[in-house]
C-alpha cells in the first residue's frame, strides 16, 4: 500500500482528494495546520468510503504550518508521493500581497525541499488557472492551454492571488530542474471548483453560487467562468500518481465556460422559486460598484473578458471525461439548499 502525504487536507478540494486515494487503496497522511482539524476530515470522509474498516490507520494525521520548518522533514519519512495541495484562497485581495505569495511560495518549497530530503520522487502540486490565464492570448491561440504562463505584470496577473499561484507554481518548477532533478512533478490547474462538498466546512469557490442564490446583486457582471468539478480535479490528482505521461507535465482541469448570467439562469430554473436574478449589469456600473466592494475589484480585470480554456489536454492524457457544468451547478445548488445555506 503506497503512502501518500496529502497537504491541506482539510480544504474543499483535499478533503476530495483524500477520499479518492483511499477508496483507491492508498494510504493517506494528512496534514493540517491544526491537530484539531483531524476529526473534521475524518468526519467528511467516512459516510463515503467504500471500505471504512481500519481507517484509523489508513488515514493519519500530522500538524504542518506552510509557514514554519517544523515537522516536515518527519512527515515525509516513509512517503511513496507528496500531494501537495495547500495554499491560501481568498475571495478579496488582501492589503498586502505578501500575505498570500509568501506562504504560497515558501509553503510549496518548503514542501518539496522536504521531499528531496527524505527521497520521495513522484510529487503532485495543485496549482491554478490562475498561473496560466494572466496573460494576452498569443497570435493564432484561440485557447488558454498549459504552454502558457501568466504574466505578474499583466493587469490580470498582477491581482495577488494570480501572483501567488503563479509564482508559487515557477518555484517548484525550478526547484526541481536546478536541485532535485529525480522529483517527477505534476502540476493540476484548476479552473474555478464547484460541486457539494463533503462537510459544512468549506472555502469560498463555491460561495459564487451561494452569491447567486442568495440575490445578493440585483444585477451580474459581464464575467465568464471556466468551471470544474471538484471530484474530476480530485481524480486528475489521483489518477496522475500513477501514469507516466503526467511526469513533468502541467493539467488543466476545464469543463466548460459559463458566464454570471449562464450560472444564474441554470440555477434559477433548478430552484424557481428563489432570489436569483438573471440580468446582466452595465460594465461601467460593476466599475464604480468595485469602489466601494472588495469582493467586485478582485475581479474587475476579468470585466468583458472571454475565458476560453482547454481541458483538451488532461481528456487526452488522463482519458477524463469531465462532468457537465449544469450537473456540478445542480450539486452545488442542492447541497447549499439542504445543508441550509441558503433558504428557498
Amino acid at each position: 500500500m503506497k503512502t501518500v502525504l496529502l497537504t491541506g487536507a482539510s480544504g474543499y478540494i483535499g478533503k476530495h482528494i483524500a477520499l479518492q486515494l483511499l477508496n483507491q487503496g492508498y494510504s493517506v497522511r494528512a496534514s493540517v495546520r491544526s491537530l484539531s482539524k483531524s476529526d473534521e476530515v475524518r468526519g467528511a470522509v467516512l459516510p463515503h468510503l467504500i471500505d471504512k474498516t481500519k481507517l484509523d490507520s489508513r488515514l493519519t494525521f500530522v500538524e504542518l504550518d506552510l509557514e514554519k520548518d517544523a515537522g516536515w522533514d518527519a512527515a515525509l519519512k516513509g512517503v511513496d508521493v507528496l500531494m501537495h495541495t495547500a495554499s491560501p484562497f481568498p475571495i478579496a485581495s488582501p492589503k498586502d500581497e505578501n500575505e498570500l505569495i509568501r506562504p504560497a511560495v515558501d509553503g510549496t518549497l518548503r514542501a518539496l525541499k522536504a521531499a528531496h530530503n527524505a527521497g520521495v520522487h513522484r510529487v503532485i502540486l495543485t496549482s491554478s488557472m490562475a498561473a496560466i490565464y494572466g496573460c494576452n492570448l498569443p497570435a493564432g491561440k484561440i485557447e488558454y492551454d498549459e504552454t502558457l504562463w501568466t504574466d505578474v505584470s499583466h493587469p490580470i496577473g498582477r491581482v495577488p492571488y494570480t501572483k501567488s499561484k503563479t509564482l508559487a507554481e515557477k518555484a517548484a518548477w525550478d526547484y526541481v530542474k536546478n536541485s532535485a532533478p529525480k522529483i517527477a512533478l505534476t502540476t493540476i490547474n484548476p479552473v474555478l471548483v464547484l460541486g457539494a462538498p463533503l462537510d459544512k466546512n468549506f472555502g469560498s469557490s463555491i460561495s459564487v453560487v451561494e452569491r447567486i442564490l442568495k440575490g445578493k446583486d440585483p444585477m451580474l457582471p459581464d464575467i465568464r467562468f471556466a468551471i470544474v468539478d471538484v471530484k474530476d480535479v480530485a481524480l486528475m490528482h489521483v489518477a496522475a500518481i500513477t501514469n507516466d505521461a503526467t511526469k513533468g507535465e502541467r493539467l488543466l482541469a476545464s469543463s466548460e465556460t459559463y458566464s454570471f448570467v449562464q450560472i444564474a439562469k441554470v440555477l434559477k430554473s433548478i430552484y424557481p422559486k428563489g432570489k436569483v436574478k438573471t440580468t446582466q449589469a452595465p460594465s461601467p456600473l460593476i466599475k464604480f460598484l468595485s469602489l466601494f466592494d472588495a469582493e467586485i475589484k478582485a475581479v474587475l480585470p476579468l470585466l468583458g473578458k472571454p475565458m476560453a480554456i482547454s481541458g483538451a489536454k488532461a481528456k487526452r492524457v488522463l482519458g477524463i471525461s469531465f462532468i457537465p457544468v449544469q450537473v456540478t451547478l445542480r450539486d452545488s445548488a442542492d447541497y447549499l439548499v439542504k445543508n441550509g445555506f441558503i433558504k428557498i
